[in-house]
């Protein structure tokens, strides 16, 4: 077995997966690199081909001897126009152009709209955005059989292009036959994450976690504006969330995504479920080999921020420096943590203690590590509850989470300050304190005379019965038993 060191750092980097990095050989470079998940996303490539790139990062999971989270992405209900006669046209500034359901090729006059379910629920003044906001047009009128609208920007439009409605809730469900199969494969495969796109409202994610039959966690992308106005209540329905900044930037004006960015990260931290920011964080290594200083600034920000990961899109799926991207993302991510003033800055967002007494225990490991030298917090947990709990509290020293379940242990490679490992579960209290240090001194966490909080529940292996927090001293003799 390949020799794994703990990252430098408690961020998670997640990386997409793509025609640049899907080799067993690329995707054991950007693992060695950095990386902690990988995405596969359900929009491009066949089941056959994520199929094999999910095999291989499950190889790389044996080789190392570490747990890899892999999170399948669907495709969502994205809206599209229909095709042209010349496969594209030219939509005139200020001149009419009309969206109709005749499913005739289009031309610099009108194109089909295959949603039946937008004819006569748009409005007067109400927007739509085309190939990614390229293209405006604002609704003159709408039945249900044409709408008419003026461009407030023109330009070229092609086949299948993409169609973004900001001003109104599509009645339209969150997954599509394609996405019901992809959930389906991702499910069979083994995938720890499902990325449910488009999100709208709450129940957009029941659908999803019933396919689902209660495997993998369910992560909610925040890229509509709809979504946004119910934050709260989506949040508190799924497992985890993603603040997908690409739709999210094409429905919203530009200088409202990065407040809007924070108020996600902050809402998710407060209720202690992992969130990722994500979508053109080194947008340039695309192409360069080095990403600009406002991207620099981009990826630092998110983890000043303390979101618990961040996300490579296209820089490793498609382009042509996978491997320095993720490197230079490890390297800004790690640079932000040693900065002094690091922990102080995620710390800005208040996460008072639920009134429970795991919630309080929690608190506490944060407490502790900050007033003795604590090497690591050892979670003994089953489901992953009680890790995410402590993360929750961002303590300043790593956390090992030992783990019976590889579920869990891949689950919690996205939470931020997670080292995983699983391990057989414990019996007793001497059984907890022994296999908290054997596995402290042989995963790199602490040396002689260093300090460990372990937190467990009492009985053991019951899960929601964390209750026992007990401070551990390393000695001499263990470490020359463990460690060496």
């Amino acid at each position: 077995m390949a020799k794994f060191s703990p990252r430098s750092r408690k961020v998670k980097i997640l990386a997409t997966v793509g025609p640049a990095s899907s080799s067993p050989a690329m995707l054991r470079k950007l693992f060695k690199a950095g990386v902690d998940a990988f995405r596969v996303n359900m929009s491009h490539g066949e089941h056959v081909v994520h199929a094999q790139t999910i095999a291989a990062i499950r190889a790389l999971e044996r080789e190392f001897g570490h747990s890899v989270a892999i999170l399948c992405d669907l495709q969502g209900p994205k809206l599209r126009v229909g095709k042209f006669k010349d496969g594209k046209a030219v939509i005139r500034h200020s001149g009419h152009f009309t969206l109709d359901r005749n499913p005739e090729p289009g031309d610099e006059n009108r194109v089909e709209l295959p949603h039946p379910e937008l004819f006569g629920l748009l409005e007067k003044g109400q927007r739509l955005l085309i190939n990614d906001g390229k293209i405006q047009l604002k609704v003159i009128r709408a039945d249900d059989q044409e709408i008419l609208c003026s461009a407030v920007v023109g330009g070229v439009i092609s086949d299948r292009k993409g169609v973004n409605v900001p001003d109104a809730e599509i009645p339209i469900p969150a997954l599509t036959e394609k996405d019901r199969k992809d959930l389906a494969f991702a499910v069979q495969q083994g995938a720890d994450w499902i990325g449910l796109s488009f999100v709208q409202r709450p129940e957009d994610l029941a659908e999803a976690r019933k396919l689902m039959g209660g495997y993998g966690a369910l992560c909610a992308k925040i890229e509509k504006p709809m979504a946004v106005r119910r934050l709260d209540e989506i949040l508190e329905l799924a497992d985890g969330v993603m603040v997908a900044r690409g739709d999210l930037g094409v429905e919203l004006l530009p200088e409202e995504v990065p407040p809007l960015q924070k108020r996600i990260v902050n809402t998710a931290r407060m209720l202690g479920k992992p969130v990722i920011v994500a979508t053109q964080m080194l947008e340039s290594m695309i192409e360069s080999p080095a990403p600009t200083r406002a991207e620099v600034s981009d990826v630092a920000n998110a983890v000043y921020d303390g979101a618990d990961a961040v996300m490579l899109s296209a820089e490793t799926a498609a382009g042509e420096w996978p491997e320095e991207a993720v490197t230079i993302m490890d390297r800004i991510c790690a640079q932000v943590e040693r900065d002094e003033l690091y922990l102080g800055r995620v710390r800005l967002l208040d996460t008072p203690p639920d009134a429970t007494t795991a919630d309080a225990l929690s608190h506490a490991c944060m407490t502790i590590a900050d007033t003795l030298p604590i090497a690591a917090i050892t979670v003994f947990t089953g489901s992953g509850s009680t890790a995410r709990r402590v993360a929750r509290e961002r303590p300043s020293v790593p956390m090992l989470v030992l783990t019976p379940s590889v579920r869990t242990a891949r689950r919690v490679a996205l939470l931020w300050g997670a080292h995983a490992v699983t391990t057989k579960d414990i019996g007793s209290f001497e059984e907890m304190i022994a296999k908290g240090k054997r596995m402290a001194l042989r995963h790199g966490f602490g040396t002689a005379g260093s300090k460990l909080i372990a937190l467990a529940g009492v009985p053991f292996g019951t899960p929601g019965s964390t209750n026992l927090l007990h401070v551990v001293t390393l000695a001499g003799d263990e470490l020359d038993k463990y460690g060496r």
